[in-house]
Order: C-alpha cells, then structure tokens, then sequence
C-alpha cells in the first residue's frame, strides 16, 4: 500500500496552539467587574509586516483586544441586543467547520455539510408550514431572496410593508427594481393593511418581531396577495415551543418565511435560513448552473460555510424540550424585567413583552444620559415616535434582570 506523504506543516494537528487558545478564552470569558473601554487599545504595526512572529506570538498580541476587549453578551447585567453569547457546543462544533472548510456549494467540496443542512432544515420548516428551503448569512439575506422568488413566479412589480419593517425589505424593493410601499400601523406598531387594494402583483411582508418594539403582525393573509413573505429574523424561533408557538398563528399561510438563528436559537453570526411553502418551485426559480457545479447553484450565495454544524449539535444536544425551556427562561426574563419597571415609578414602560423585548424609559432622565453612566449593565436605544427609549432584548441565558434594573437605577 502506498504511504501517503505528510501534510504540509501549516495543517498539522497542533494540539498545543489549540489549548493556547482556549486558555486564553476561558481566562477572557468571566464577567468582568470593570466597564470595557469604548476603544480597547491594539497595537498594530502601520504595514504588513515583512516577518511573521508565529502562531503563538500572533495570538498573544491580539488576544487582549479581541477577547478582553470583546462585548460582554454573557454577563448577567447584558440585556441589550438581538446577539446572544453562543453555547459551548457551538464553539466545539464551529471549530470543526472552520478545520475542515467544507463548502455546501459543490458534493464533493461537502459531501455530509450538504446533506447535513437538508435535514436541518427538514427538521424546522415544518413548525412554519414550509416544506423546504435553505440557509444563508442573515435574514436580509432571507428577505431579499423571498422577494426575489416572488417577483420570479407571481411576477409581482411592489412590495407592502409596515412602515416598522427592517429596512431590509426597502432595500430588496430596490435591488428587484420593484416599487415599495410603506404602510401605516396602530398604536401596537401592528401594520394596517386595510387601505392596501390591487394585491395581485404586490408582495405583502407582515412582520413577527419589529427591531424596535418585538412586535408582532397579525399573520393573516391578506385576501387577494400574490405572495406574502413573514420576515421571522427575531421572533422565528419561538414557532418551537410549545407555550409561545401561537403568537406566530397564521404563519403557516405565507409563502415564505425568514429567521435567524444567530438570533434567538443561539447560534454564531452568519446562520439564518429562507423557507418556501413550495421549496421546489422556488428553488428552480432561484437556481443558476455552470460548467463547473456538479448541482445547480440555489439563491444569492455562492460558496458560504456549512452554518448547519454548529446548529446540528446544539439541537441534537438540547432537542426541543431544551429548546424551548431556553426560550421560554428568556421570555419570563423580559416579564420580571417589564413588572420591575412597572413597580418604579420612576420608569415608563412602553407597552407589554411580546417576543422577549422591553421597551422602556426614565421619566425624568434622559436615557442616553443614563445609559452612558451605566457600569456593569447594557441597554440598547431605540427610537420610537420621536423619543428616545431603552430597548432591552431577551437573549442571554446568564440575564439577571433584577441586577440590570439595579445598575439602571444606579446611574439615573
């Protein structure tokens, strides 16, 4: 039998290298006591150099910065963003997919990452009423490729959209050359389509889980659209629980939906998936060939990584029922978090917690101000009718809500 050379250096196991760098993240990821600087200081030279320093050299250089420098998404007092810190099974199954590159693109660059994602997907379309789809970066991503399939096989020339919709939507009306029209919502920021008429060539977007307020749509279809498309980037995943499902009713009617799952099911950036109620006609319709694709590239993406690994190993890990419970934990966070400022009179509270997200304000300070002089707590800002609020989103797991409403009352 012939011996098979030796990798080249550079891809060798380097077991050493690799404890390094986890040392150096487990010394990094404890909740610090002390605020992180706005601009933590990383010294590097002004060109290329002309000489590396190595492996280990490199590492320490940079690991300051971007570890002890890196946002706090796991701390108990974070309760900001839509960007939850990741589980460690998906660190561990991360690495894998960035040892071996695999490429969903072409069968043999990734013969089980392709196979991998379709069952994947397999596993959550069906919660949606989907029958297929595929992954891509971000539901931007996922918005612009479901408009893009309607205006393929409806022909659609507009697209309808709250006038809260994620500035996505407005973005593929222009990159599809189709016109876009805001529409009007209530006081709940629930779009109102009923001065909408003419649906046959228009594109109806309903929304579950607006960024500014986690509101969600009535996902009713609107009589007469040629295709509606719910943009699920937040709220997607509560579909998976059993106690939150039904907040999404009527989702099962759309043609397509989008979420992503580096939101609410944990998962590191760039994972996010577009589902179809007829995967099959959408796919033909989004699909290009070329003489050197064994199979017919679908969608917008060329080469991407195989995103369905780490999201694999955490559900296989968990399954639903652990799912769930950590969705459901997040959302009873947002409830204890929303009855704290409802207790306080010196606090307003937006409206009621229906994805997982507090809208809320000082009434006598200005809440830039507050967030400012906040310690060892996070708040997100966000505009609602022309005033300035904090937006509070339920999606780490370590929250403790009590500890962020003390740090808030600190700084006011």
């Amino acid at each position: 039998m012939t011996k098979l050379p030796s990798p080249h250096p550079d891809h060798d196991f380097d077991r050493e290298l690799l404890v390094e760098s986890l040392d150096k993240l487990a010394n990094s990821y404890q909740p610090r006591t002390q605020p992180v600087p706005d601009s933590p200081y990383l010294e590097l030279p002004n060109r290329l150099p002309e000489s590396g320093m190595g492996d280990s050299a490199a590492l320490n250089v940079l690991a300051p910065a971007v570890l002890d420098g890196s946002a706090q998404l796991h701390h108990p007092g974070y309760f900001a963003h839509m960007d939850p810190p990741t589980p460690a099974i998906t660190w561990a199954a991360s690495l894998w997919q960035v040892a071996t590159n695999q490429n969903p693109l072409h069968p043999d660059a990734a013969p089980v990452a392709r196979s991998l994602a379709d069952q994947v997907i397999k596993w959550v379309t069906p919660f949606f009423g989907m029958d297929g789809g595929h992954f891509v970066p971000g539901s931007t991503i996922a918005n612009l490729t479901a408009l893009w399939a309607a205006r393929q096989l409806k022909q659609v020339t507009r697209i309808a959209a709250s006038e809260k919709s994620h500035l996505s939507i407005r973005k593929s009306a222009e990159i599809l050359g189709l016109d876009y029209i805001g529409l009007p919502t209530n006081a709940q920021h629930q779009l109102d389509t009923s001065g909408l008429t003419q649906l046959d060539q228009t594109a109806v977007v309903l929304t579950a889980g607006t960024v500014a307020t986690g509101t969600i749509d009535a996902l009713t279809r609107p009589p007469g659209a040629a295709w509606v498309h719910v943009d699920a980037a937040w709220a997607g995943p509560m579909r998976l629980t059993d106690r939150l499902s039904h907040r999404l009713d009527g989702v099962e009617e759309a043609d397509s939906v989008g979420f992503s799952a580096h939101k609410w099911l944990y998962q590191p950036k760039g994972s996010a998936m577009v589902m179809f109620r007829h995967a099959e006609a959408a796919h033909d319709a989004l699909s290009y060939g070329g003489g050197y694709l064994a199979t017919p590239n679908i969608g917008l993406l060329g080469s991407s990584p195989a995103v369905a690994v780490p999201l694999a190993a955490m559900l296989l890990s968990w399954g639903k029922t652990g799912l769930a419970q950590r969705i459901e934990s997040d959302m009873g966070k947002a409830d204890q978090l929303a009855e704290l400022i409802r207790s306080d009179s010196r606090f307003r509270l937006w409206g009621p917690n229906q994805t997982g997200v507090v809208v809320w304000r000082p009434i006598d300070s200005e809440p830039g101000a507050v967030r400012s002089r906040l310690q060892n707590g996070w708040v997100s800002l966000t505009e609602v009718e022309g005033e300035t609020w904090f937006r509070s989103v339920a999606a780490n797991p370590s929250a403790d809500p009590a500890y962020l409403f003390n740090q808030v009352k600190a700084a006011l």
